[in-house]
């Protein structure tokens, strides 16, 4: 709910004479707590309140209530059996969980080419390169090429398992510029880039310079023409923005005096860059993302820093880039970023109504906790929205063979319950990305499984993102294996039109959209359903290696059209293969 609106909640209770009900709210650590009366409507024979708001944040409530049995009186408290949804009864109030009631300060609204767009996420090494015989831009010093494409990635380390060698296949602009024509078979209107500026790895999340293009991947120039061309075929770029570390050979550390001897923090303690460190043993010993001495941590107060990379200044990394027509960012970890510092970046896009801010969050983004402190995410005025890590979870464990599909179900629904409308729309769901196990490894490479699973990636609320080469079939396990380089010719083609197919179907069907979300699932089978106005849809989906038919019960979540019966006599009449779905239509 939005502060300042009013909320009403409902309580049916039957077979007992209720002396009193009462709905308890509180914040964390029990702050503004209330407890508020609910009344006995006789012309509905409930329980009911209503309250407003005042104060944004995140609530917790749960219902106490008084009654009389064998003529004597007893307390019993109401709460949330899992993650929202159905409640349960609880004999004592220290056992009960409690539900969540997310007061947001504004819609995250964003424009319509994000919300409603098809994504694609490029790790630009590993992509295509565009150059004539495939000659490979600027090779770094002490690092090595692979001798084809179909190579499989390989670190080089050394007995603490540091790298000490990058590994480069040469992917470059030029390369995705070529590949435009593909990216828009395939229904993409967006892409989410991979970080693009100098570095010494290949991923390029240990950043040397914020301020200059990685020369590997082409010039400023070409990056220019880059996003002509992407934007001239209604593509939009989101850029990768890494602001917790940077390199441990950049400019500003600057450990090997790759820029020069008096440039880094490292080298002189008057350095401009010196107060962005936390340095417990000068120059050797500091603070680094997860103990990693490749990636030295800023300080989360240091306002220099965050003047740098968000100040108003026209020369602060955002507003330098800003002014190349770039679409929007990507926080990478953004739970190690200050709220204070996520505010500031978002107050330097307010000037772009177009751009959208999303950050890297792994689970549910309205009552993460980082460093002791309740992120405000989702408040409106922070993030736009966040990569859905626990969907693609909840995609793979329905496949699971000891799968509890109501779990899954109500582990969905929590999201569409906790997060505010817009937010909810703004998930970039993924099945795979640079951080996780190919999606098709994950399946065990099951064809049948894999295709489910883009059907679920595709009719879900959120934004759709490819991770490059899941659409053909590209498998690998843990990083660096789920990097390969995109197999240009060995395309799996069976798979990647099945893929064009979903794509055009969400552009072609507005209530996979923006429809809301209703799910049911009997003992086999679970429906997806969306839903707007005058129109609903629901796909019946057997994630089973077994033929499915006659299941006798169905369960609901968020049934708000009460399809509920309808679906239940549909599924009489059917009968499902294994891994088979069929799509329901109704007019609402």
């Amino acid at each position: 709910m939005q502060v300042g609106t009013e909320v009403a909640f409902k309580l049916d209770i039957t077979d007992v004479f209720v002396k009193e009900a009462t709905l308890v709210m509180y914040q964390d650590d029990y702050q503004n707590y209330q407890e508020q009366q609910l009344v006995y409507q006789y012309d509905t024979q409930d329980f009911k309140t209503q309250i407003q708001l005042q104060q944004p944040g995140l609530y917790f409530y749960y219902f106490k209530i008084v009654y009389l049995a064998d003529n004597t009186e007893k307390t019993c408290y109401y709460g949330s059996f899992a993650q929202g949804g159905w409640g349960q009864i609880y004999q004592q109030v220290q056992d009960v969980q409690t539900y969540q009631l997310t007061c947001f300060k504004q819609p995250a609204r964003t424009p319509k080419w994000y919300q409603e767009g098809i994504f694609y996420q490029i790790f630009p090494d590993r992509f295509a390169n565009g150059n004539p015989h495939g000659e490979i831009n600027s090779p770094k010093k002490n690092s090595f090429l692979y001798a084809t494409q179909e190579d499989d990635p390989y670190y080089i380390v050394n007995k603490k398992g540091e790298i000490v060698r990058w590994d480069f296949f040469g992917g470059n602009f030029k390369g995705i510029m070529q590949k435009i024509p593909y990216l828009k078979k395939l229904g993409v209107t967006g892409i989410y880039l991979n970080p693009i500026f100098e570095a010494s790895s290949n991923h390029r999340y240990d950043t040397s310079d914020y301020l200059k293009i990685d020369a590997m991947l082409g010039t400023q120039a070409d990056f220019e023409e880059l996003l002509s061309q992407l934007h001239a075929a209604d593509i939009r770029v989101i850029l990768d923005g890494v602001f917790n570390h940077v390199g441990q050979n950049s400019r500003y550390f600057n450990a090997r005096q790759l820029y020069g001897p008096q440039e880094g923090a490292t080298q002189n303690l008057q350095s401009p860059y010196y107060s962005w460190f936390d340095f417990e043993k000068y120059p050797t010993k500091y603070a680094s993302w997860w103990g990693i001495s490749d990636l030295p941590t800023i300080k989360k107060d240091c306002l220099a820093y965050q003047n740098f990379i968000a100040g108003t200044a026209k020369t602060s990394v955002l507003s330098y880039w800003n002014q190349f027509q770039i679409d929007g960012w990507r926080l990478d970890v953004v739970d190690e970023l200050t709220p204070a510092f996520v505010h500031k970046i978002r107050q330097n896009l307010a000037q772009y109504p177009e751009k959208v801010l999303l950050g890297e969050v792994w689970e549910d983004a309205s009552n993460k906790m980082a460093y002791g402190q309740r992120r405000d995410y989702i408040q409106g005025d922070n993030l736009h929205g966040v990569m859905n890590y626990p969907l693609r979870q909840a995609i793979l464990d329905i496949f699971s063979n000891d799968v509890n599909l109501a779990d899954v179900c109500q582990r969905m629904m929590s999201l569409r319950e906790n997060y505010p409308w817009d937010f909810y729309l703004n998930s970039l769901n993924n099945l795979g990305t640079h951080d996780t196990v190919r999606i098709k490894t994950a399946l065990q490479n099951n064809q049948a499984k894999l295709k489910l699973a883009f059907l679920l990636l595709f009719i879900l609320p959120g934004v759709p993102c490819l991770y490059y080469g899941d659409e053909v079939g590209l498998t690998g396990g843990k990083d660096p294996d789920n990097r390969k380089f995109y197999p240009w010719g060995r395309e799996d083609h069976d798979l990647l039109a099945e893929v064009q197919s979903l794509s055009l179907r969400r552009q072609q069907e507005s209530v996979l959209r923006t429809g809301d979300l209703c799910l049911y699932n009997t003992e086999h089978l679970i429906l997806i359903g969306r839903y707007q106005a005058q129109k609903a849809q629901v796909y019946v989906i057997n994630p089973t290696e077994k033929t499915v038919q006659d299941e006798q019960t169905l369960w609901s979540y968020h049934d708000e059209l009460q399809l509920a019966p309808l679906l239940k006599e549909k599924l009489q009449d059917i009968k499902l293969a294994p891994y088979e779905y069929q799509v329901l239509e109704f007019r609402v």
